[in-house]
């Protein structure tokens, strides 16, 4: 998206048009061999790439796992950071990353600063909508899980997927 200013140069007495071009800021962990990211087949993966990103947050912190065909993982995507006991999250910030990653799938996760995965209310309704959102834009949701201290939740293992 490009905004037009102005801006007058010193010692001169004419104007000049400047554009400048609005960015998108993402926190992205790219994902490289190192990492042992390779494929994510069961929910227990997915626990051991982000569990040592998010377990000892203080916040709610909601994360998506870009995924290639293949199920490998090629970005981690911090998409919010909300409350001690919320974090308000829309579909166009969760798919914004898989969008920009070229992702064929994702799985979200976010932590319950509480330390019990159980999942709330507004954890069911958020995963409807990223499921809707996703079928609509051609990007599949595998799972949504939470992760409490030294347990988590898959919400498709559950049934709710």
């Amino acid at each position: 998206m490009a905004g037009r200013c102005t801006k007058i140069k010193k010692g001169e007495g004419k104007m000049e048009k400047i554009y400048e071009i609005l960015r998108i800021k993402q926190e992205i962990i790219e994902v490289n061999e190192t990492d042992n990211l390779q494929v994510v087949r069961s929910p227990q993966d997915v626990v051991k790439v982000i569990e040592k990103r998010i377990a000892d947050e203080d916040r709610e912190v909601f994360l998506v796992l870009c995924l290639n065909t293949k199920n490998k993982v090629v970005a981690i995507h911090r998409a919010h950071v909300g409350s001690i006991n919320a974090s308000i999250v829309h579909p166009r910030e969760v798919f914004k990353s898989a969008i920009l990653n070229n992702a064929a799938s994702i799985i979200v996760a976010h932590n319950h600063p509480s330390g019990q995965s159980v999942p709330s209310p507004e954890d069911f309704e958020v995963t409807k909508r990223l499921v809707k959102a996703g079928e609509i834009i051609g990007i599949e949701m595998l799972d949504h899980i939470v992760i409490g201290r030294n347990e988590y939740t898959s919400l498709k293992s559950q049934g709710h997927m």
